[in-house]
């Protein structure tokens, strides 16, 4: 709901909007209804046409089964029509790597190469629930590999009021950049993944939320994470009753929001222990690239005098591996609650 009603202000207020996928017009999860299908007639109607006499256009798309022409003719049509929105959506966000060479080549390094910006939006569903290997990742550490000197914009956001703001900032963004947003997937059914009304009308696209339930006087531990075990570690600290713990969601990868990152962790003057917890393998997900990043900025704030930010900030997640994930959803519980397990008894 909160991208159909970014989709939908944008277009009311003349911004044409253009999604193509796999699947996406009703997408991968029955989520979207971008497109009603009427079962007698076999007729469309897209609700998102009708919003308004002077509206701009949208189109929506079910693409063919090829990552790589799809996306590099999405990536075309930005440079081609720069005052629009344009998103390509993998069925999962695994199948991105079907694109790769347009990625490399083009989106992360054109403007660098040719001064070609694009404002080109990825959209890839991206969360461990148990559904194997190529069902699982959208790599995050590729992409945050690949970001250097402000070329992309990579976003995992937790909330639909976050999403619907980052969005709009995206169009309306004086700074023509390509945008990877790692979308969710269970969290489009998870209760607690809502946001008010008044969220969507206010405000704006936050890189970093805060921890607004807990006594920073109390917190002893600082749990860093982005994306959907965000959901899984909060439920976690409610079943321990824990309360010196805070956990700080990473809404944007990159840029690294270190402005924000410095007057959150400030809030917390007794905190002695400093996580960053993923799903993913260690040798995956965004710590690779939090572990060269986040470190440096904690030595800063909380001092290298007696200990290291290095030593300071520890990892959480599943150990190495060449695979992204198990295949088996017993074993993927296994894992994820052993992951719970390390954060609250460290």
């Amino acid at each position: 709901m909160g991208e159909l009603l970014a989709v939908g202000s944008l277009l009311m207020e003349g911004t044409t909007v253009r999604l193509a996928g796999q699947d996406s017009r009703r997408g991968t999860f029955g989520q979207r209804h971008a497109v009603l299908i009427d079962r007698h007639t076999g007729e469309d109607y897209t609700p998102l046409l009708y919003l308004s006499e002077d509206q701009a256009r949208f189109n929506v798309y079910d693409s063919l089964l090829s990552e790589y022409a799809a996306m590099g003719f999405e990536y075309g049509y930005s440079l081609a029509r720069p005052d629009s929105l344009v998103m390509w959506e993998a069925q999962f966000g695994d199948f991105v790597n079907g694109a790769s060479t347009v990625v490399d080549e083009f989106i992360s390094s054109a403007e660098q190469k040719w001064g070609q910006t694009s404002g080109v939006t990825l959209l890839l569903p991206h969360g461990y629930e148990g559904q194997g290997p190529d069902h699982s990742s959208a790599r995050i550490e590729r992409f945050l590999q690949l970001c250097a000197q402000n070329n992309m914009t990579v976003a995992a956001p937790t909330l639909p009021s976050n999403y619907f703001h980052l969005l709009r900032w995206q169009v309306h963004n004086p700074h023509h950049k390509p945008l990877v947003v790692f979308t969710p997937k269970s969290m489009l059914r998870l209760k607690a993944a809502a946001s008010k009304a008044e969220e969507f009308t206010t405000g704006g696209f936050r890189p970093l939320i805060g921890d607004a339930t807990v006594d920073p006087d109390q917190v002893r531990k600082v749990v860093f994470c982005s994306g959907k075990v965000y959901y899984d570690l909060e439920a976690e600290r409610a079943k321990r009753g824990v309360t010196d713990t805070a956990i700080i969601r990473l809404e944007r990868l990159y840029p690294l929001p270190t402005d924000e990152i410095r007057t959150e962790i400030a809030r917390y003057r007794n905190a002695a222990t400093y996580v960053w917890a993923q799903e993913e393998p260690a040798n995956q997900g965004a710590w690779p690239f939090i572990a060269l990043n986040l470190v440096d900025h904690l030595q800063l704030i909380i001092g290298s005098d007696s200990v290291a930010g290095a030593d300071r900030l520890r990892r959480v997640s599943r150990p190495a591996s060449s695979s992204p994930a198990v295949g088996s959803a017993k074993r993927h519980q296994v894992e994820q609650q052993t992951l719970l397990n390390e954060v609250f008894e460290l």
